[in-house]
């Protein structure tokens, strides 16, 4: 009976959820009136290429490719066209076709609609791109079952929130430390409800997890302070610069970009935690609240070895090229943690697992403040009053929160 009861619950928050991403799909960014009306994307199929006017000095390639396409989709499907694509000899940037390749072709229009130029601007992807998330939607699905799909449902809706409410509010200029604060609380109950349900369980690991997102949150803004680092060494921030957006706050991005990157892996502390300790809980009838709390923090401390060097590892990937560039021409280990795109890194690096590290803690806490029930006479339990429950949790949060925006 319970586990029907429980099912329905769970039914009814993925309907509700259900609803709020099919919104959240549909509601426009307020950016989209910055393209030009005048262009039209299109997939083309690559007929033939003219590398006659194409240079090759070792693996750089300069010039211009010049590339005919059949027009895949649109009101111009079946056409043939010409393009051409520069060459400007920057490896990260440039785009080889070869015959047979699918191309995304931006056509620009002249005011009776005719093409008047075709841009073959990069590969076509999106079709793999879709083809591997229906690969991993079905993994997830056959594996978790019921939880997979909830699982599944998270992650679109984390997808969508951060496509159609973080970038848009940061771009018009709202605090972006805040309103990642806000996203990330918003998210982070999502995935903590869906996945545990609307449980004492659940509320566990929202607690402890947005506990350990705030103190990221408190640590990269004084550190990002003290080391004297600035947004604009994140990829593409100039860019947004000369885009329109000169009064952006790219610090404050940077700080925001540093605690949003260590969420998942403190939600997935949060939950190990919680989860033990729930379990715990329900097998061991008569815990009290202290031994609960110390069997959370012997949990906590075996799942923090490896989380911890699992976001090393997750953050290094992303800057190994720049390591091994300095390394190979012998520059010292002084001036390598001194440079600015180093210690940025080293910067996100620590302070993201120490928001990892105290999420186990704060978890074990709220868990014996939630988990465990009051003792009455003669053996009866009664639940805890919902502010004694979060005495302790929200006193935390106000204290972090009043040096965090004092």
């Amino acid at each position: 009976m319970k586990s029907k009861t429980n099912f329905k619950r769970d039914a009814m928050l993925v309907g509700i959820f259900l609803v709020l991403s099919f919104i959240l799909f549909q509601m426009p960014t307020g950016f989209e009136e910055r393209v030009s009306k005048r262009t039209l994307r299109s997939r083309g199929r690559v007929l033939d290429v003219d590398n006659s006017e194409v240079f090759e000095q070792g693996l750089i390639k300069t010039g211009d490719q010049g590339v005919t396409l059949r027009i895949l989709d649109g009101p111009f499907k079946g056409r043939e066209v010409s393009g051409n694509n520069p060459l400007k000899g920057l490896m990260d940037r440039d785009k080889v076709f070869a015959v047979g390749d699918t191309a995304l072709v931006v056509l620009s229009l002249n005011e009776k609609g005719e093409i008047t130029f075709v841009n073959p601007q990069e590969h076509y992807r999106l079709g793999l791109e879709l083809f591997l998330l229906g690969l991993f939607s079905l993994a997830l699905i056959l594996f978790g079952g019921w939880t997979g799909a909830k699982a599944l449902l998270s992650f679109v809706f984390s997808a969508l929130m951060l496509w159609k409410i973080l970038v848009p509010f940061m771009l018009k200029g709202y605090n972006p430390v805040l309103i990642s604060l806000a996203v990330v609380a918003v998210l982070t109950g999502v995935i903590m409800f869906l996945v545990a349900g609307a449980t004492r369980k659940g509320i566990v690991a929202f607690s402890g997890a947005f506990l350990g997102v705030l103190t990221s949150c408190v640590m990269a803004i004084y550190f990002t302070k003290a080391f004297h680092v600035h947004g604009a060494v994140m990829p593409f921030a100039p860019a947004i610069i000369y885009a329109g957006f000169a009064d952006l706050n790219l610090t404050e991005i940077y700080i925001a970009a540093v605690f949003i990157a260590a969420s998942g892996a403190v939600m997935d502390l949060a939950m190990d935690v919680a989860a033990a300790m729930d379990e715990l809980v329900s097998k061991k009838k008569d815990i009290t609240m202290l031994e609960a709390i110390k069997s959370g923090f012997r949990v906590g401390r075996a799942v923090v070895g490896t989380m911890v060097t699992t976001l090393l590892f997750a953050y290094s990937g992303g800057y190994i090229t720049l390591v091994m560039a300095f390394m190979a021409q012998g520059v010292p280990l002084a001036n390598l943690f001194n440079f600015i795109y180093v210690a940025t890194e080293v910067l996100r690096t620590l302070v993201g697992s120490f928001g990892l590290v105290m999420v186990a803690p704060f978890t074990a806490i709220v868990g014996g403040l939630v988990l465990v029930p009051k003792r009455g006479i003669g053996g009866e339990k009664k639940d805890r009053d919902l502010q004694r429950i979060w005495r302790v949790p929200g006193r935390i949060f106000a204290m972090i929160a009043s040096v965090a925006f004092r």
